[in-house]
């Protein structure tokens, strides 16, 4: 209910009581305190009172409705030009009262116009009531002839009412605009309650969902407490909190929403100048996705997306990464929403900090652990390693030194072959474990030169063929192979540690496929065996320091061979790869670029 409403309500019903007061004076008056004068005088008294009893009454009963400011204001002009009309008929009737102060009647109209109209009511009134002083005046000169017109009877009460109705208007004018203004520092007071409110509610909101991203040290379960709380704050239909790397482009810490699945978490991508400017600290707002100033946004139009907001996530003056929150309609967000975005985004940035040092520590822990088990296992499986080709070494020579005259020279040859394999088989174990601390050192040596692969596999198939009887190595060599450059000692071993494995891993009486062909700038060495394969989450483990597959049986090694072999390989320029799975054998592949394509390298 509007302020005006209540004071013209308020305003009607008091003006109603004056008038019952005022004609009860008036009945009192003209009927029982006045002597008439021959003529209509009387009869007119009576009507008058009459017509003001039953127009006071009409009005305080309409009055007393519950009317809307429209009517309410029609009912107060009729109501003042009633008033004005009543007691104008009293002036002009009460003449022949000489000396009667009926004309001060007047100043209740001028008072009222006042009241009603402000400074207008008070200048209308007032002249308005100077001519009915005039035809009253002018009324007595002519029908009560005591007296001629005498213009001080007009003048002077005339400036009387006129300065009242000044000094009124004037004083209603400035409470008027006291309490408009009043009102309107209401007003702005509730206006900046409810504004403080809203920010109150919002940081409340804000906190809700940082807390519930730092509720928990589980990526997925945070992130989920945090979709579902933003969800509730800043609708949208998909959010992305991205981090920036020291090295490398950013990656996707969490998604959630529309088209989750083109950019899930922990991919990466190289940002544009947008997503640039949102790492160093800048909110973008995107209105409209479909101009294709942005490929990264392609995904995004696929998955339905128009507009989003890009907020950086920033500790202090230092941005991590950036609050991605996008919609499905173009031009969805409000001016308050963007700012509602990026301070939600500085608010969460130390959640998203924790977690991510949390995900470093526990990613150092896990691969300290996993290490740690590695070396157990190395330490379990070169103590087993060493002590078999040991106990077969002791066990031959004291053998030999203590039985050397009771056995027969093929017994005797017999047992020093086993020696000299014995021996041979922990040089190699050695030789293993030296050639990975140099990788690891750096100190790995190498002699390039232009040598001819294709008669480097066949030497070293031959010799592996000669070395074992149970698999069949067959190997097919294209023609006009170009030469590589590189260490030809480091390469057999390379190729020899992809036979032995073959052999190793493949069922006796099988066939172990060895090809070499041109393919582009590059030469490649396929290895194809007849095993058990290899699952595809054990690829690449098994190219790792001391990493073994249980797949296929327990079989001897140190689980160094692969990763000596791909070192050399990479040092060559080259690639060394696996694809297997289970039940399907396995086939390496070793890529080395041609001679001409190799840069000069120095051992």
């Amino acid at each position: 209910m509007s302020a005006e409403l209540v004071w013209r309500r308020g305003l009607e019903r008091a003006l109603t009581l004056l008038r019952l007061g005022g004609l009860v004076v008036a009945v009192v008056d003209a009927g029982f305190l006045t002597t008439y004068p021959d003529g209509p005088w009387r009869t007119a008294g009576f009507v008058v009172t009459a017509i003001t009893a039953a127009g006071a009454i009409a009005i305080g009963v309409v009055a007393r409705r519950d009317l809307d400011l429209p009517a309410l204001r029609v009912l107060g002009s009729l109501a003042f030009a009633f008033d004005f009309a009543v007691v104008t008929a009293y002036v002009l009737i009460y003449q022949f009262e000489p000396g009667a102060p009926i004309r001060q009647l007047l100043v209740f109209v001028v008072a009222e116009g006042a009241v009603r109209y402000a400074m207008r009511g008070a200048v209308g009134s007032s002249l308005a009531a100077l001519v009915a002083l005039s035809v009253g005046e002018a009324f007595r000169a002519q029908h009560f002839g005591e007296r001629h017109f005498v213009a001080d009877h007009v003048v002077f009460p005339g400036l009387v009412l006129f300065l009242t109705g000044m000094i009124l208007g004037w004083l209603v004018r400035s409470l008027r605009k006291e309490s408009a203004r009043s009102d309107g520092r209401a007003a702005e007071a509730e206006l900046l309650r409810d504004r403080i409110g809203r920010r109150a509610d919002l940081l409340d909101a804000t906190n809700r969902c940082a807390r519930a991203l730092a509720s928990s040290l589980d990526l997925e379960l945070a992130f989920a407490a945090f979709a579902r709380e933003l969800g509730a704050l800043l609708p949208f239909d998909r959010v992305a909190l991205i981090l920036a790397q020291e090295r490398g482009d950013p990656r996707v810490l969490a998604v959630a929403g529309a088209g989750a699945d083109t950019m899930p978490p922990g991919s990466t991508f190289h940002p544009t100048a947008l997503m640039r400017r949102a790492l160093d600290g800048e909110t973008i707002y995107r209105e409209d996705m479909r101009d294709g100033r942005n490929p990264e946004e392609d995904d995004l139009l696929q998955a339905g997306l128009h507009s989003r907001v890009l907020a950086p996530l920033a500790l202090g003056p230092i941005p991590i990464g950036v609050l991605a929150v996008a919609r499905r309609e173009p031009d969805a967000f409000a001016t308050d929403e963007i700012e509602l975005a990026t301070l939600l985004a500085r608010v969460v940035a130390n959640a998203v900090q924790n977690i991510r040092a949390y995900g470093a520590e526990k990613a150092t822990a896990d691969e300290l652990r996993r290490l740690s088990t590695l070396r157990a296992d190395f330490v379990s499986l070169v103590s087993h390693e060493l002590r078999s080709p040991m106990a077969a070494v002791i066990g031959a020579a004291r053998t030999l030194h203590e039985r050397w005259r009771e056995l027969r020279p093929d017994q005797r040859e017999a047992f020093l072959d086993l020696i000299a394999d014995e021996t041979q088989r922990l040089a190699d174990l050695i030789g293993d474990v030296l050639d990975t601390s140099r990788i690891e050192a750096g100190t790995f040596s190498y002699a390039f030169a232009p040598l001819d692969f294709a008669e480097l596999v066949r030497e070293t198939a031959a010799a592996g063929q000669v070395a074992q009887d149970e698999v069949t190595l067959r190997v097919e060599v294209a023609t006009a192979l170009p030469l590589v450059r590189g260490d030809g000692a480091r390469l057999r071993q390379v190729v020899g540690n992809l036979l032995d494995n073959a052999v190793k891993y493949s069922p006796a009486g099988s066939v172990v496929s060895v090809a070499v062909e041109a393919e582009g700038d590059s030469v490649l060495l396929t290895v194809t065996d007849q095993g058990q394969g290899i699952p595809p989450e054990h690829h690449a483990l098994i190219f790792e320091k001391f990493g073994r597959t249980k797949i296929g049986g327990a079989k001897p090694g140190t689980g160094l061979g692969l990763f000596i072999a791909r070192s050399i390989a990479e040092a060559h320029g080259g690639t060394l790869e696996v694809g297997s799975e289970p039940g399907a054998g396995a086939v390496f592949e070793l890529r080395l670029p041609v001679a001409v394509a190799l840069p000069n390298a120095l051992s």
